[in-house]
């Protein structure tokens, strides 16, 4: 059904405009909790990951053209369009490819299910840039690493911005919240190594770190790195080795690296 928008106000368009990434989250309401899609390529992913979609905002323009398959897929959901200029006055931005999909979050996942049959996991740990995150899943997705887990004060994988750096990979690799630090992961036999710069660290490139049969890497925030207390649980500690006095990397380009490195070669 196509509703076109031309006023600010117009009812059903405040997930798209005036609701937070709190409020989307719905934490008092989970059963309502929505997350936003941008552009086309990465709506497709979600749908294909099997997300459910509850309505859509595209510029006039797309509605035969960029958007024209995603409504072909989603027949029953409402697309609310309009001028470019009153989408821009509603969302703050200028939409990237011209759509925005509102979808279903899904409920958190336990986990163990999402751990079930992995070998690689990375544990993000205080992460709060979404560009970051965006960038450290689609690392993780093209990389081989099984599972991405984040502690509670990482940024929500599916934050817009974060969905978006990510090209849809949220929807690839399987995730969860990670409570209780690094005792579960233990008890379902992953050795953990936290990325840090020690001298007691071992580089990344370390024989006995390449053989581990199930390894979770773990990433610390951008400015300060792991925890102390992180890095005294890990199992082992590896750092990049750096040139030219360059003390560290970007968390999304170190990961990266680590994921490439400390991949599952059996």
């Amino acid at each position: 059904m196509i509703i076109r928008v031309d006023t600010l106000q117009h009812p059903g368009i405040e997930v798209f405009a005036s609701l937070t990434e709190a409020q989307l989250r719905m934490r008092l309401n989970p059963a309502e909790a929505v997350f936003i899609a941008e552009s086309p390529k990465v709506i497709n992913t979600a749908l294909d990951a099997g997300l459910q979609p509850v309505s859509l905002l595209c510029e006039e323009r797309h509605i035969t053209g960029d958007a024209a398959g995603i409504i072909d897929r989603c027949p029953d959901i409402p697309v609310y369009t309009g001028r470019r200029g009153i989408l821009s006055a509603l969302t703050g931005y200028t939409l990237t490819r011209g759509v925005l999909c509102a979808m279903k979050r899904p409920a958190e996942r336990p986990l163990e299910d999402v751990l079930d049959g992995a070998k690689r996991v990375a544990v993000i740990d205080g992460v709060v840039d979404t560009t970051n995150i965006g960038a450290i899943f689609r690392s993780a997705a093209a990389l081989g690493i099984d599972a991405v887990l984040l502690s509670r004060t990482s940024c929500d994988p599916l934050n817009r911005r974060a969905v978006r750096v990510s090209m849809g990979s949220v929807f690839l690799v399987p995730w969860a919240w990670l409570d209780g630090g690094y005792d579960n992961l233990r008890r379902l036999g992953f050795k953990t190594v936290a990325m840090a710069l020690r001298n007691d660290s071992v580089s990344i490139d370390d024989e006995t770190l390449c053989n581990e049969q199930k390894l979770a890497i773990v990433l610390g925030t951008e400015g300060d790195g792991l925890a102390d207390n992180a890095i005294k649980d890990a199992d082992y500690v590896a750092r990049i080795p750096m040139s030219h006095g360059v003390d560290s990397l970007n968390v999304a380009a170190a990961s990266a690296i680590a994921f490439w490195q400390l991949r599952n070669r059996r």
